[in-house]
């Protein structure tokens, strides 16, 4: 299985970042090797349609869980028909996410929050 958390740094030491479709860096954890691999997140700087180039990159990428904070209609629509679930961040480093989940204390994400949140910022 593999976990893509939205990331600010390509590093697990660095913070999740809440915006899906406009945060830097998608760390992609691999839970049979253990290992992160980062991704950068071309949609990050596009005009229009970021969500929806974040969540191809992601699903691109194989990916089965996502962590982050909040993502518009058109991000949460492409992954939900890549049948990937999605889950609210809890605390702030990257590596906190993976163990949260494991735990059972990330809360699923099944509407969009607002679109365009992470513009200009």
């Amino acid at each position: 299985m593999k976990i893509c958390i939205s990331s600010t740094v390509d590093s697990i030491n660095g913070l999740a970042d809440g915006r899906f479709g406009r945060c830097p860096f998608y760390a992609i954890y691999d839970d049979e090797t253990k290992e992160y691999e980062f991704v950068e997140n071309e949609g990050a700087k596009a005009a229009q349609g970021a969500g929806i180039k974040a969540a191809q990159i992601v699903v691109d990428n194989g990916v089965d869980v996502v962590i982050t904070g909040s993502l518009g209609p058109n991000a949460i629509r492409v992954l939900q028909a890549g049948n990937i679930k999605i889950y609210k961040m809890l605390g702030d480093k990257v590596k906190e996410q993976v163990g949260y989940y494991n735990e059972g204390k990330l809360i699923s994400i099944d509407k969009p929050g607002a679109s365009h949140m992470g513009i200009g910022k």
